[in-house]
């Protein structure tokens, strides 16, 4: 994560109001996710695919719709985010996995 207080306007609405009335903690956060994100050797694309099959994982929709989002944004094709789906497929089971490719497809599809 590497938002910032200053950046709250592309924020969904809970964390942007979150971060409206938090700001220390926002930072903090945000200081957290940028140190994780720098703490190993993952290039980019690599580091949004985990992002996003953490977020399918934990069947979080905001979460994979927010990394499936921001991988569009950075040039990650999207055939590599429809394959995280498929890849949950043999861990998490078939109805998790087509519900996380749901997710995906809601965002590579309007775009």
């Amino acid at each position: 994560m590497s938002d910032t207080v200053d950046d709250t306007d592309e924020l969904p609405a809970t964390a942007s109001d979150f971060a409206d009335a938090y700001p220390e903690v926002w930072t903090q956060y945000a200081d957290l996710g940028k140190a994780c994100s720098e703490a190993g050797p993952l290039d980019g694309e690599t580091k949004r695919l985990v992002k996003l099959a953490l977020a399918v994982g934990a069947q979080s929709e905001g979460a994979v719709h927010s990394h499936t989002r921001r991988a569009l944004d950075e040039g990650v094709d999207p055939a590599a985010l429809d394959h995280v789906a498929v890849l949950a497929t043999t861990t998490l089971g078939f109805p998790k996995a087509m519900a996380a490719r749901s997710w995906i497809r809601d965002i590579t599809e309007s775009e």
